[in-house]
């Protein structure tokens, strides 16, 4: 289904009517053929005329719609996908169901009975709490997210869900005995785009960063997610923030409330393989101690520069910071460590086009990743401008080091 302009009352309407409809037996019979025409490579015009004409002009364009945001999804939502509706803004907007999962455990170890899932997108940690085997009442004002999460749990035939219409704000505001829309525990998650555009100030998130520290405040067994460049001075004391990566890349950050708290700042990594490390401390522990480019190059995962844990990771291995701003680590040897990735240098020389050409040149190296931290340089546009005949490769990485625009000649992990 495409993406609907929530704001616009009269296209919510429909898109509700139209998500009713998929779930009807003629529907899921719609969304069957649209996936098996999806499947077999048929072009949008092709596929929506054949689904007009065997399924009805009514159904044949939600199907569509849907199949494709099905198959997009069908990544990150597995076994589950052909049982899910979507919206392109939801679907855009949906957490990964393992993540869910793993919020969804942590908070109920603190004995929650019940959660309120306030601003309840298409029902990502509602479905994954509600499996978990708790009540849970899921608030939105948007009647599209309510539709989908009432008709996604049912999909899952997930029982002990409430979906209800109301305002975050004034809920938080009326919460009382570590209670919220009378719920022991509570998962936010404010909406941080407005026109297609990430709002960088929290006090713009709907609801605001007044009821976040409010929510935090009133409601110790609670989960909040923000966005991954929250400044850390924004973070209450007593709350523990954690940022998670998964295959390299931040895919969120999370403020727990008082009760599930544990630590001062966590540091997840799921690797590709699914496997997860934790790395925490209890009390800030500072900058890392600064000094020579050595033999490695150490790349923390970005989890732990966002968590800034940068000086825990360089204790553990030994290792100093190439530049006192620069998230870089260089060490003597390898690290076999979750927390970094590291890289043979073979070259540390001045940041100039025409010398780092000739270098590469010299070395018979034609193809480059272009890797950089502190520089303006642009490492798609600088890896073409590298591109030579040579066979071999490496990885450029520019950055500075000791304040002066240095080029590290590495090569690969």
């Amino acid at each position: 289904m495409p993406a609907a302009d929530h704001d616009d009352p009269v296209q919510a309407v429909e898109t509700v009517r139209q998500l009713q409809a998929l779930a009807t037996p003629a529907g899921s019979a719609a969304l069957v053929r649209a996936a098996e025409l999806l499947a077999a490579r048929t072009d949008a015009v092709t596929a929506l005329t054949r689904l007009r004409g065997e399924v009805g002009v009514e159904l044949a364009g939600p199907a569509w719609g849907t199949a494709r945001q099905r198959d997009k999804a069908r990544p990150v939502f597995g076994a589950d996908t052909d049982r899910l509706l979507f919206t392109g803004d939801t679907l855009e907007q949906a957490g990964r169901p393992v993540l869910a999962d793993r919020r969804a455990a942590r908070l109920l170890a603190t004995g929650a009975a019940s959660v309120a899932d306030l601003g309840c997108a298409a029902g990502t940690d509602t479905m994954a709490l509600a499996r978990a085997g708790v009540r849970v009442v899921a608030v939105d004002r948007d009647p599209v997210a309510r539709e989908l999460t009432r008709l996604n749990s049912a999909a899952l035939g997930l029982t002990g869900v409430e979906v209800r219409d109301a305002d975050v704000v004034d809920l938080v505001a009326g919460a009382e005995g570590g209670r919220v829309a009378g719920c022991d525990a509570a998962v936010l998650d404010p909406a941080r785009r407005a026109g297609g555009r990430r709002l960088l100030d929290p006090d713009r998130w709907s609801p605001p960063w007044s009821t976040v520290r409010a929510l935090l405040d009133a409601v110790p067994q609670g989960v909040v997610k923000v966005a991954p460049g929250l400044d850390h001075d924004r973070v209450p004391a007593g709350i523990e923030a954690e940022w998670v990566s998964v295959g390299g890349s931040i895919v969120e950050a999370l403020l727990w409330g008082r009760a599930p708290s544990a630590t001062w700042r966590r540091a997840t990594v799921i690797g590709r393989d699914g496997g997860t490390a934790e790395l925490t401390a209890d009390a800030d522990p500072g900058g890392a101690a600064v000094g020579p480019v050595r033999g490695w190059l150490h790349e923390p995962d970005p989890a732990v520069i966002r968590s800034g844990l940068v000086a825990v990771v360089a204790t553990e291995l030994d290792a100093t910071l190439v530049d006192p701003t620069i998230a870089y680590l260089t060490g003597d040897s390898p690290a076999v460590s979750p927390w970094v990735t590291s890289y043979p240098v073979t070259d540390v020389v001045p940041f100039n086009l025409k010398k780092l050409k000739a270098l590469l040149r010299s070395r018979g190296i034609g193809r480059v990743t272009v890797k950089k931290r502190g520089s303006p340089i642009e490492p798609e546009t600088l890896a073409r401008q590298l591109r030579g005949p040579g066979g071999a490769t490496a990885v450029v990485v520019v950055t500075r080091v000791a304040g002066a625009p240095t080029v590290l000649l590495c090569g690969h992990p």
